[in-house]
């Protein structure tokens, strides 16, 4: 009896030489390891697998009729925005991610975000290389404001495993921390977002994408923010409406922004925010959950999952 075809189209996204790949390697499967693919390439290594690893690359319906043989899609994240769930549900694909993985990687991102923010540490760090400090007529250097978080209102949005951790961490830096209600549920006996931002000092996002936190952070609820609060977003990038927060950091209308993610990833180099060289904003390239922990737990699981569907 022939092994069935399991093909990971982009592996190149866990840095497999980083971890110990053993348990992938005794897959009882003709495993095919692709570092990444193009979408003019899905249809092609898809077309005769049996399960698929995948990261990131998209699989629309139209690719997926493409591949008959296909029964099992082993998401190697949390999110599955890429997947057409429907397709699959209805044609009896099953489709699998791995969850609560990062959640330490992710969250002391989230803190470091904020740190940064509220100390200046990169713009102190450039003065520093160019020569500021050394050329200073004191022993320290005061140009930019630093804030200290002791004390703040934070808000939280989305209070799963990762918000909990993230709420863990704000506390034990004297913060107080509030919960917002779920959006679009009514029934959420906490308050809404809406009702919490005019008092917050920090709003932090870790919910998913979906149709009622879609741009969740927009013209509207920005305005409705201090002067001085910060945002964080590790979650996805379109929770936020990046063009209205562009003029939110610009009037100085919010504090800052540190985000991990953006609404397109890789984004284009005419992004609006990464060619905003504003000092009020900090990127990450969506690295909050990479740290080596957090990454060979995710394989190993994916990997698991994998096992156990093809033992069925």
């Amino acid at each position: 009896m022939s092994l069935p075809n399991v093909v990971f189209l982009d592996a190149e996204t866990l840095d497999l030489e980083s971890l110990d790949t053993q348990q992938l390697s005794d897959v009882d499967a003709c495993l095919t390891l692709h570092q990444n693919t193009l979408p003019n390439d899905v249809v092609t290594r898809i077309e005769s697998a049996a399960a698929v690893l995948v990261n990131k690359v998209v699989l629309s319906a139209e690719a997926l009729r493409q591949a008959p043989k296909l029964k099992y899609i082993g998401v190697t994240a949390t999110g599955m925005n890429n997947i057409d769930l429907e397709y699959c549900k209805t044609n009896n694909i099953k489709v699998q991610n791995v969850q609560a993985y990062g959640t330490s990687s992710v969250a002391q991102h989230a803190l470091t975000l904020l740190l940064n923010l509220a100390t200046q540490f990169v713009h102190y760090q450039h003065d520093v290389k160019a020569g500021a400090w050394s050329e200073s007529s004191h022993f320290c250097l005061l140009s930019h404001p630093v804030v200290e978080l002791e004390g703040m209102h934070a808000v939280i949005v989305g209070h799963g495993e990762l918000g909990k951790r993230v709420e863990g961490l704000f506390k034990a830096m004297g913060m107080q921390v509030t919960i917002a209600g779920r959006p679009g549920r009514a029934d959420d006996p906490r308050p809404s977002l809406s009702s919490l931002l005019p008092s917050a000092d920090v709003v932090s996002l870790h919910c998913p994408l979906t149709q009622e936190t879609d741009k969740l952070i927009n013209a509207e609820t920005l305005s409705l923010m201090k002067p001085n609060c910060f945002l964080i977003n590790t979650a996805r990038g379109g929770l936020v409406d990046e063009p209205a927060l562009l003029g939110a950091l610009k009037n100085k209308q919010i504090g800052g922004a540190g985000l991990d993610v953006l609404s397109v990833e890789p984004p284009p180099s005419d992004h609006i925010l990464m060619q905003a060289n504003l000092p009020n904003l900090l990127i990450t390239p969506h690295n909050a959950w990479v740290g080596k922990r957090a990454r060979q737990t995710l394989l190993d699981s994916a990997v698991n999952h994998l096992t156990q569907f093809l033992a069925q």
